[in-house]
């Protein structure tokens, strides 16, 4: 009888860590800047890169490479037609193209300007024609901008799993 009022006494006692414990994990809150909305995962500013640090780290990438990053930058353009991509501008008029991982979540479509924390994977790649087509429809551009694009370039993209949007 003993053992039995022994191991209830220690499956309470555990069970009350326990609870405690998954009390504590849900009052604790993501960092983030409390003046900044947040959109996909919940990330910090803390930490991120200036344009000019990326820009030198998408400088020493080849075709293919991937690097687990986070930096700062200002939105030159959004998908107007939902909110499912955005350019950010870099050094010396380069953008990086940002999609947002699994297409978890969206942006809003006036942010044009606004300066943006990201987070995620960062990777240089060769886009098509019909990809520079799709993307430029996509922004508002004209015909005849859209007709101008003939070749395939190299370009800076990345995959975010959390933007957060400065005030």
């Amino acid at each position: 009888m003993k053992r039995i009022n022994i191991l209830l006494a220690v499956f309470f006692v555990i069970m009350q860590i326990s609870a405690q414990n998954s009390q504590t994990e849900k009052s604790e809150k993501p960092l983030v800047a409390e003046n900044m909305p947040s959109f996909g995962e919940q990330i910090s500013s803390k930490g991120a890169l200036d344009v000019k640090e990326m820009t030198a780290k998408y400088a020493n990438m080849a075709v293919a490479d991937t690097l687990k990053t986070k930096f700062t930058a200002t939105v030159t353009d959004v998908c107007q037609a939902k909110g499912c991509w955005m350019k950010l501008q870099l050094e010396d008029g380069q953008e990086t193209m940002v999609r947002f991982k699994d297409y978890g979540f969206f942006m809003p479509k006036d942010i044009k300007g606004k300066e943006v924390v990201v987070n995620g994977l960062a990777f240089v790649e060769e886009m098509s024609v019909a990809d520079q087509k799709h993307y430029a429809k996509d922004g508002g551009k004209s015909a005849t901008e859209i007709a101008k694009i003939k070749a395939v370039k190299k370009s800076f993209g990345f995959e975010a799993d959390g933007v957060l949007l400065k005030k």
